[in-house]
């Protein structure tokens, strides 16, 4: 089984920034990709980031956003600038993992709250 934690999250006001972290432990043999999707009160989870070898980002945070990874540590990083009232969502760390089979599985963290309010 693998775990995804999640830190980072909290209150921010707008122009401010957060720097997002998310760890996998467990019976890992490779990582795939390692990435971040948010969900705001009322919308469906989307795409913010990922990192698969190149990364890719959604249009809203192209400029702002920054996705980052630490191979040895099997973590990934999501540093967020100038943050928008819009960038207000649950946080989910997601990440697609080989277990030793050419099998992988996706796996999602418990989510971080991200509020960026005046």
């Amino acid at each position: 089984q693998v775990q995804l934690v999640e830190s980072g999250g909290g209150l921010v006001q707008p122009g401010e920034s957060l720097r997002l972290s998310c760890t996998a432990s467990g019976s890992i043999f490779s990582i795939n990709a390692m990435g971040w999707y948010r969900q705001a009160p009322g919308k469906q989870r989307e795409l913010v980031a990922i990192s698969n070898g190149r990364t890719i980002y959604a249009d809203s945070v192209k400029g702002r956003f920054t996705i980052s990874r630490d191979n040895a540590k099997n973590t990934v990083y999501l540093q967020m600038n100038s943050l928008k009232p819009e960038d207000t969502a649950v946080y989910y760390c997601n990440a697609n993992v080989r277990l030793g089979s050419p099998s992988s599985y996706v796996y999602w963290g418990q989510g971080t709250q991200v509020t960026v309010s005046s």
